[in-house]
């Protein structure tokens, strides 16, 4: 491309995982209930990679700690964390803010959960979440909750009444309803009962590799057709195997440009820019990290002690770049690339937060 596009991050990391986790600058959990690393080498390379925005994951997902709690304490964590870098990131709180960054050569850092479950039984909270700059909310986990199924829940769960509630106060916030790890019944329940167009900022195509976290050619179809956004991950559910790689993100964005159009697809890595040096150790570490997730009941299938969860052809500073020569290579127009990358993700901002 003779330019370089915006570059959004559906749902992505800002972390160091190399460092040492005692010293960890943000100080609080990510999904995988690990400390996470906001330093100068996290800073540096995502600024390098062209990153222009991220959605990152704050507040409770999982454990034992209590929900409101600690996701308003992780909302004060990352507020810290960007004032502290003022040069390199900024708080996202509309579309504009994305456009700054880009000027600027920041990174926009968009709050957003990937679980609900802090809303307790007071749908009142939403408005607490969006006064304090949240601007994403997932509805569920890969377990169920008070509002829907997740993608592992026994049976097909429904968008439960409380769930029609929390998706009708999102609406009203302006904040997306991020459909990722919901169950098939509950997505599609979501997507209809919306107002606003909702959006799957994580997921892979299930067509393509059958597995519960990625998305049915139906749920995918309706997101589109309702003016939403859907975001393919670097993840080994991309392939059968579990062994992903940078030619599977690209028959998954592919298929889902198909399926939604193109107007309607980007990139959510559920990854960081930095990448992990010494992948012999993180290996050795891995059957733990999976059996802990496993006995907390929040793993998903195709997840096991061999898969990486990341494409290990596809990480790092250049992830990016790279991706935009293999879809050129694949015969895409530079209009649709620039689109993938971060233009659909803004309009789909546009559309959603009106500001």
């Amino acid at each position: 491309m003779s330019r370089t596009p915006l570059i959004v991050n559906a749902l992505g990391q800002l972390d160091n995982p190399n460092s040492a986790r005692s010293v960890a600058a943000a100080g609080d959990l990510n999904p995988s209930g690990e400390q996470i690393t906001v330093d100068a080498r996290t800073l540096a390379e995502a600024r390098a990679s062209g990153l222009t925005a991220v959605n990152i994951t704050l507040g409770y997902v999982m454990g034992d700690l209590p929900p409101y709690e600690h996701t308003l304490h992780e909302i004060d964590v990352w507020d810290d964390v960007i004032a502290r870098h003022p040069g390199d990131l900024l708080k996202v709180t509309g579309v504009e803010d994305i456009r700054t960054a880009a000027r600027d050569g920041r990174v926009g850092v968009v709050y957003g959960f990937q679980n609900a479950e802090a809303v307790g039984d007071d749908v009142g909270r939403v408005a607490t979440f969006a006064e304090r700059g949240v601007r994403v909310v997932q509805l569920t986990y890969n377990q169920a909750n008070h509002l829907g199924g997740g993608s592992m829940a026994p049976g097909d769960t429904p968008l439960t009444a409380f769930g029609r509630e929390v998706v009708e106060a999102l609406n009203e916030q302006h904040l997306m309803v991020d459909l990722s790890h919901s169950g098939e019944r509950t997505c599609l329940d979501a997507a209809v009962h919306s107002r606003a167009p909702v959006s799957v900022n994580h997921t892979g195509c299930r067509a393509l590799t059958d597995l519960p976290r990625n998305k049915t050619d139906e749920e995918l179809r309706l997101v589109a057709s309702r003016g939403g956004f859907v975001g393919i991950y670097f993840m080994p559910f991309l392939n059968p195997t579990g062994h992903a790689r940078a030619a599977d993100v690209v028959e998954h964005l592919a298929h889902a440009v198909n399926v939604c159009g193109e107007d309607h697809v980007g990139i959510g890595t559920d990854g960081p820019v930095t990448a992990v040096d010494d992948l012999d150790a993180y290996r050795e570490r891995l059957a733990e990290h999976v059996a802990r997730r496993r006995e907390a009941g929040v793993s998903a299938a195709g997840e096991r002690p061999d898969t990486l969860p990341f494409v290990v052809d596809l990480r790092g500073v250049d992830q990016f770049r790279e991706l935009i020569r293999l879809l050129e290579r694949r015969g895409f127009s530079s209009e649709r690339i620039e689109k993938i990358m971060g233009r659909n993700f803004v309009d789909h901002a546009t559309r959603v937060w009106r500001s």
